[in-house]
């Protein structure tokens, strides 16, 4: 079984897209974000794919990702991972969390728990139905991690202080599907800290998952990264740009245009002459010039 790696305290950054379309501005802007917060501060960027919905992957989606960020001129550190083959690491944390006696088996469906839960940060709330029910191995089932209301508190490098309390906010959560499938809670907790991570700055949807994810750091004895938590690139009807609601991918034949759109929604002024610029130059002057105080000035 592999270990957990250790790594110095040098910065490393990510990203990690999902392989279901092309990328589009949003992903655009986390990956650009992203990329200039770890080079400005002398560290790495890795990128990781994280495919394990099989269901919603397009083929050679991955790729198309990885040939975008090097036409675009980014250039990431050590291989690319992918979720799909690490399955033997999620599992070795679901048993470390299984002997902790902190999973337990459900049988809810959705609907069920939609009928018989308060709605909470993220939807239902799941009220504890099978926290203290046996249920049998063959019958078809989640598992979930037992929450309680510590309060779970960080510093986002943007938003500030921010708290939750799980246990009242979300109640506990799914770790591994009912389709055996592991949970996105669980995996990125794992791979960020395999993989050394120490700083993830990604987007502001993903805020409400960070108490989760820092509770599963602490019951694994992982180190807890910084985090940065970008605003969120929205289309005309206010609806967060996704695949889900439309938003088409970025085109390779204007790079340096999207890479400025990128950085003006991300509040950093660049010289007007420099849409004249080549993409070498372009990454040396936003490195040089990076600011994420600017990023909601």
């Amino acid at each position: 079984m592999r270990t957990i790696q250790s790594f110095v305290s040098k910065y490393r950054g990510r990203f990690a897209p999902s392989p279901t379309g092309s990328l589009h501005f949003g992903s655009l802007v986390a990956a650009v974000a992203s990329y200039l917060d770890a080079k400005s501060n002398y560290g790495e960027w890795l990128v990781r794919i994280e495919d394990l919905d099989s269901q919603r992957q397009i083929p050679g989606a991955a790729d198309q990702i990885l040939y975008t960020l090097e036409q675009f001129g980014m250039e990431w550190d050590g291989e690319v991972i992918f979720q799909s083959r690490r399955l033997e690491l999620y599992q070795a944390a679901l048993d470390i969390l299984t002997k902790k006696n902190l999973i337990y088996p459900c049988k809810c469906s959705r609907k069920e728990i939609a009928d018989s839960s308060i709605v909470g940060l993220n939807g239902p709330i799941y009220p504890g139905t099978c926290r203290n029910k046996s249920i049998k191995a063959n019958i078809n089932h989640a598992l979930r991690i037992r929450t309680d209301n510590n309060l779970i508190a960080f510093c986002d490098k943007l938003r500030g202080n921010y708290t939750q309390r799980l246990q009242r906010d979300v109640g506990d959560f799914v770790v591994r599907r009912a389709d055996g499938m592991y949970a996105y809670q669980l995996a990125v907790v794992v791979d960020d800290a395999d993989q050394g991570i120490t700083h993830v700055v990604r987007g502001m949807d993903l805020l409400d998952s960070t108490p989760r994810q820092i509770y599963l750091q602490q019951l694994l004895g992982y180190i807890t990264p910084e985090y940065m938590h970008l605003p969120v690139v929205t289309n005309q009807q206010g609806e967060k740009l996704s695949k889900q609601t439309g938003a088409k991918p970025i085109k390779l034949s204007n790079a340096l245009k999207q890479l400025l759109c990128a950085l003006e929604f991300l509040g950093q002024e660049s010289p007007p002459d420099m849409i004249e610029a080549d993409l070498s130059y372009f990454w040396q002057w936003a490195c040089k010039h990076w600011r994420a105080d600017k990023i909601f000035s």
